[in-house]
């Protein structure tokens, strides 16, 4: 059985082939002396600790709410699939609720440690590798192959997000296929009926 160092050497090693794809990185650790891996691991420390304290947190989770799914939003444009446009259609959907609800109940006042919990969710929500992962385990003695299911079908905790509460409030002030595909049809239908 191996020893929590040799995982975390392990972990540490995958890093760092991971983090070698990048030149910058490289160069960076050529420059310094000091290996890419130790000063990703020292950032992103660093960049807890600040949200953590919320020195700064609130810019920080939205930066990081904005820049790793613009990215992939960016990417996904630039692409021919229509599946990735949902997933991050859906994300700055559930993303753009939660911010106005943040400022609307001015939720950090209310909640301590909100922009820990926010950076979670984001992070969650945002990244790829997170696809199925919870936060927290499934406790349900029934009904829990149901939801694992349903988990399935969607490709992100934005998308899990969005089915489980947005969708049944706000579906019935959509209903009548009224979608962006076909608005200018419908835009084009009414002019002509006038």
């Amino acid at each position: 059985m191996a020893t929590f160092q040799d995982r975390a050497q392990h972990a540490i090693a995958q890093l760092d082939k991971e983090l070698s794809k990048y030149p910058v990185l490289n160069n960076l650790e050529r420059q310094t002396s000091v290996p890419k891996v130790y000063v990703i691991l020292g950032l992103v420390g660093v960049y807890t600790f600040l949200v953590f304290f919320n020195i700064a947190g609130e810019f920080l989770v939205n930066l990081a709410g904005f820049i790793i799914p613009g990215y992939y939003s960016l990417n996904a444009l630039f692409t021919a699939g229509k599946a990735d446009d949902t997933q991050w259609l859906t994300y700055w959907v559930v993303y753009a609720f939660f911010t106005v609800i943040e400022s609307a109940v001015y939720a950090p006042y209310w909640f301590p440690f909100y922009y820990i919990f926010k950076f979670g969710l984001v992070l969650w929500m945002a990244l790829p590798q997170t696809k199925y992962v919870f936060i927290f385990p499934l406790q349900l003695p029934t009904g829990r192959e149901a939801i694992m299911n349903l988990l399935t079908q969607f490709s992100s905790g934005a998308q899990v997000v969005f089915h489980s509460f947005l969708q049944p409030v706000f579906a019935r002030f959509f209903a009548g296929g009224s979608t962006s595909a076909n608005l200018r049809a419908q835009a084009d239908a009414a002019t002509k009926a006038q």
